[in-house]
């Protein structure tokens, strides 16, 4: 195998997602780069792997470091697996940093696709997908959440969160707030056997939550605002009405504020009916 950085994805909670090029890779590697050691060598005994070789922890915290000494030893031609503890290395995981300082240093670096807890939580809610947003782990504190909540808002895209079981309720609390009777999609235990994704606004989901203590890691996602459609107006009619009463200006700025209309079409448009 050629010497280099893969970045292998594991399972999310079904080992059978784990695909034979994933397992090749992690069995041929000299050299494990994973979150904890001691998950991914429970994993390594599940999987029948041999896990006689060095695992290395790789952290957000020691990434900056590690990332230099992998690179290290790729140019010694060693083989590097970079795993998360679940799911694809990256998405919300240390790792994006190393990766950078490959391609600036023209190391070699290989993707082993695999499960990946937002697109299999997506696939699941039934909500838009044809545009998405990925905005990782919800702040724990209240103004924070609201914060982001209300940065994003506006955007016309489904909107996709990692969330832990114990905060789910005031995160829902949060987002009726500020998206009000949305869609809201939470997806738990996903590819388990207690896999479920509920759907319905935050109240419905805070009722349910309140009489079903939530469990496991969530995935949280909110629909897109919906498109208001324009207004069928008479805009000459509604002129007329206007200049009888406000000077031209008035009565352009009046219809521009209250239809969202272009200022210069109306103007144009105010013109006219005036010379009638």
């Amino acid at each position: 195998m050629k010497p280099g950085i893969y970045v292998v994805a594991t399972p999310i909670g079904n080992l059978g997602d784990m695909s034979p090029r994933a397992a090749e890779v992690l069995s041929a590697a000299d050299v494990i780069a994973c979150e904890d050691t001691r998950v991914t060598r429970k994993l390594f005994g599940l999987l029948g792997l041999d896990a006689k070789k060095d695992f290395i922890t790789f952290q957000d915290h020691n990434e900056e470091e590690q990332a230099g000494f992998l690179i290290d030893l790729v140019g010694r031609g060693k083989v590097v697996a970079q795993v998360s503890d679940a799911g694809s290395p990256l998405i919300s995981d240390p790792g994006y940093k190393l990766i950078r300082r490959c391609r600036e240093q023209g190391v070699y670096v290989s993707v082993i696709p695999g499960a990946c807890a937002l697109i299999c939580a997506l696939q699941l809610s039934g909500l838009p997908t044809n545009r998405f947003m990925f905005a990782g782990f919800i702040p724990n504190k209240d103004k924070a959440r609201r914060d982001l909540f209300n940065q994003l808002k506006g955007i016309e895209a489904t909107l996709i969160f990692y969330e832990t079981a114990n905060r789910i309720v005031k995160t829902l609390s949060a987002a009726a707030e500020v998206f009000g009777c949305r869609e809201i999609a939470v997806a738990r235990e996903i590819t388990k056997v207690y896999e479920e994704c509920l759907n319905g606004t935050a109240a419905e989901l805070i009722k349910h939550f309140e009489e079903k203590e939530p469990r496991g890691e969530m995935v949280l996602m909110i629909a897109p605002p919906q498109k208001k459609e324009a207004p069928e107006i008479d805009l000459q009619e509604l002129l007329r009405f206007e200049l009888r009463q406000y000077p031209l200006k008035t009565a352009v700025k009046n219809l521009v504020e209250r239809y969202g209309l272009n200022k210069n079409e109306v103007y144009q448009t105010a013109l006219r009916v005036k010379d009638e």
